[in-house]
């Protein structure tokens, strides 16, 4: 019996972020980021270990939840070990990660995917070609440098999306 744990990354869990990441960027899945990047975005990132009978430790999942505007967040580099997909990893983080777009207070959460199923199941729809956003808001999320930000605004630069994943978004309802 392997038991599955949920938390916070640390440093120390960099290396095997990279890991698990690696084979979904070569695979043109996930972007590849510089090994900097993890380090300073650790904060942000949750882990899954499993942990087998022998009590051996292994990072098994990961996923990253990024704020973007006051009730925004994006769901980022969410990655499960290939021996472990289908087996709840990926719903664990991102779970985790939903629960903690609701303890800072985002009641919309924006993820960029392949896997549309797998987040359709979670309650993530399809977003719209023309989101509507306040134009201020707009204005200020414009002054952004990060490009989860541009493609959640749908700008040209960013297109055409050669990737060829789907923005969805998670409607957070407000009792939660």
């Amino acid at each position: 019996m392997t038991d599955l744990r949920l938390r916070p990354a640390r440093t120390s869990d960099v290396p095997g972020i990279k890991e698990l990441v690696a084979p979904l960027a070569l695979a043109g899945v996930l972007i590849n980021k510089d090994t900097v990047a993890y380090y300073e975005g650790i904060q942000e990132f949750l882990v899954v270990e499993a942990v087998d009978d022998d009590g051996r430790v292994h990072l098994v999942g990961c996923g990253a939840l990024h704020v973007m505007w006051q009730d925004l967040a994006e769901v980022r580099t969410l990655a499960t070990s290939a021996a472990w997909r289908g087996r709840g990893v990926g719903a664990t983080v991102l779970a985790g990660l939903v629960e903690r777009a609701r303890a800072v207070g985002v009641s919309r959460v924006f993820c960029l995917t392949f896997e549309v199923e797998f987040f359709g199941r979670h309650g993530f729809e399809v977003m719209a070609n023309q989101e509507q956003i306040d134009p201020d808001v707009f204005a200020e999320l414009l002054r952004s440098h990060d490009e989860g930000v541009a493609e959640y605004l749908d700008l040209a630069r960013v297109k055409p999306n050669t990737l060829g994943n789907t923005r969805m978004l998670l409607q957070l309802s407000p009792e939660d």
